[in-house]
């Protein structure tokens, strides 16, 4: 069974930087734990990372969402230190202008995983659009989300998100 886990934006602006919340440096050892099991087995990792630049207020996202952050080279743009710390060479790392990765889905497609496990930050936002994602470029994989393993600075939203995914034949564990 080919199975692959992909972290979703773990990165110090939503952790402790401009758009940070307290639930999102909760995750940091159960997301570390779940990487290294995934290592462990010589399972897949990916990454996705918020990226934007200089001209980000100046975008759609930055016109309703006026709060700069994950700029591109800057402390706030870097993956958490306790999960970097577990990061390996052959992880993939996915940058990405918007909620979701479309890179993301184009490199899926063609692989052969038959369970993506999902974890990261923000439930509502780049979770959701990310697994949407997956769930398109391979719909015969079992999508699991790890509810206890993402968080929104709304809980409402996160259950919303979670509820939303689960209604999309996505299992939730946690």
């Amino acid at each position: 069974m080919k199975k692959l886990l992909l972290v979703v934006d773990y990165q110090y602006d939503f952790i402790d930087g401009t758009l940070g919340f307290p639930e999102a440096a909760s995750l940091a050892d159960g997301i570390r734990e779940k990487i290294e099991t995934f290592h462990i087995a010589n399972n897949d990792v990916i990454f996705t990372m918020d990226t934007h630049h200089s001209n980000y207020l100046q975008t759609q996202e930055g016109k309703a969402l006026p709060v700069v952050h994950c700029i591109e080279n800057t402390h706030g743009y870097e993956i958490y230190q306790r999960v970097k710390d577990v990061m390996k060479k052959e992880d993939v790392i996915f940058k990405k202008p918007s909620f979701g990765s479309l890179e993301l889905g184009h490199y899926l497609k063609d692989k052969a995983y038959d369970v993506i496990e999902i974890v990261g930050l923000v439930t509502n936002i780049c979770v959701i659009s990310n697994a949407v994602i997956a769930k398109s470029a391979l719909p015969e994989a079992q999508i699991i989300i790890h509810q206890h393993l993402c968080a929104s600075f709304s809980n409402e939203l996160h259950h919303q998100a979670i509820n939303v995914m689960r209604s999309l034949q996505m299992v939730i564990e946690g």
